[in-house]
């Protein structure tokens, strides 16, 4: 191999060794759950010269899901779940709250504060189940279906979170 293209190759894996680094460092925005929602009170609170609380927030990212597809049953001539439901995964917003309380219950206690985290929460949007007034061919009747009533129904939407919160006081700010 000539030396122009071992530099050519060498180069070559030196630039797709960094891109492959610097990938790897960086979280893509699809990647995170929450985005950091921060209040900013510095200038109130240099200007009126006061302290004020510091306040934040979480806003969670939703991200659809697959839907579970329609399944075919024996017996049945339109599959279940004709029109499926869409799972969707997200959170609830997050908030966290430190706010200065005066020393009323003793030197030990300089603020309250209040954390809310984001809370995973799960969904899936209603769904719709029909079946049509006929039965599959019947073998008795020469192959010709029977008649039954036909079946409709919305498959319920689904909402799953356990939200959680913190209050407590604390030293400091």
């Amino acid at each position: 191999m000539k030396s122009t293209t071992r530099g050519t190759l060498a180069a070559v894996i030196t630039c797709v060794a960094a891109a492959a680094g610097a990938a790897a460092g960086v979280a893509p925005a699809a990647a995170i759950g929450t985005v950091p929602v921060p209040v900013p009170l510095d200038g109130v609170e240099k200007s009126l010269n006061v302290e004020l609380p510091r306040i934040g927030g979480e806003i969670p990212l939703p991200t659809p899901g697959a839907p579970e597809g329609p399944r075919f049953v024996e017996g049945r001539l339109i599959p279940e779940r004709v029109v499926p439901q869409l799972p969707v995964a997200a959170g609830l917003p997050g908030l966290g709250v430190r706010t200065p309380l005066p020393e009323i219950l003793g030197n030990e206690f300089n603020h309250i504060g209040l954390d809310a985290p984001a809370s995973d929460l799960r969904t899936l949007g209603p769904g719709l189940d029909v079946d049509a007034p006929l039965t599959a061919p019947n073998p008795d009747r020469f192959g010709l279906p029977d008649l039954k009533l036909p079946e409709a129904g919305v498959l319920t939407p689904v909402l799953q979170t356990v939200p959680t919160a913190d209050l407590g006081l604390g030293k400091g700010l």
